[in-house]
């Protein structure tokens, strides 16, 4: 009878490379195009930022976008979405912009540094619990929710342009 002695360093590599192959299954993309969007109830970052209850805002046209300050896009990104808010909030369209910041003075202070003050809501997934929900994998990300729930737009980080494509998806929706 022979006897086979494993050593620990195979044992361990093989442990390694199933952990990793479940790792690698596991769901990674954003929640899609077509799905509801998942609920949440947010606080607000700033004094002029009330709780924020997505399920509240059903009938508008949503977007959430999730940012953090040590986001460079988002320096960008931000200031620009605002514009977009400004021009079509009156035909109802709503911005929810979910900061991931520990401590959220982070958050406080990056958007104090902005050129032009924020006009619609910032909220804090303190724990991100919602960013997870959304399997966010990076910032910024957002998505465009229409007035019934349901997700027709996933975009992830933020280039020059990405602006007018916003617009090209949201002018449509509004109209519906």
């Amino acid at each position: 009878m022979t006897v086979t002695t494993r050593s620990p360093c195979r044992s361990l590599l093989v442990g390694s490379v199933m952990a990793l192959t479940m790792l690698i299954c596991l769901p990674v993309a954003a929640v899609e195009v077509g799905q509801p969007a998942p609920d949440f109830t947010l606080p607000g970052v700033r004094a002029s930022d009330s709780t924020v209850q997505l399920s509240e805002l059903q009938g508008k046209v949503v977007y959430v976008d999730f940012w953090a300050s040590w986001c460079l896009p988002c320096l960008r990104s931000l200031p620009q979405i605002n514009g977009l808010y400004e021009q079509y909030r009156d035909q109802g369209f709503e911005v929810v912009a979910i900061t991931i910041d520990d401590p959220v003075e982070d958050a406080t202070e990056f958007l104090a540094d902005l050129e032009i003050p924020l006009a619609y809501s910032v909220v804090l997934d303190a724990t991100a619990d919602v960013m997870d929900q959304y399997r966010v994998v990076g910032m910024p990300t957002s998505f465009l929710i229409d007035r019934d729930g349901v997700i027709r737009k996933v975009h992830k980080g933020f280039r020059e342009g990405d602006t007018e494509l916003l617009e090209q998806a949201l002018v449509p929706l509004l109209a519906e």
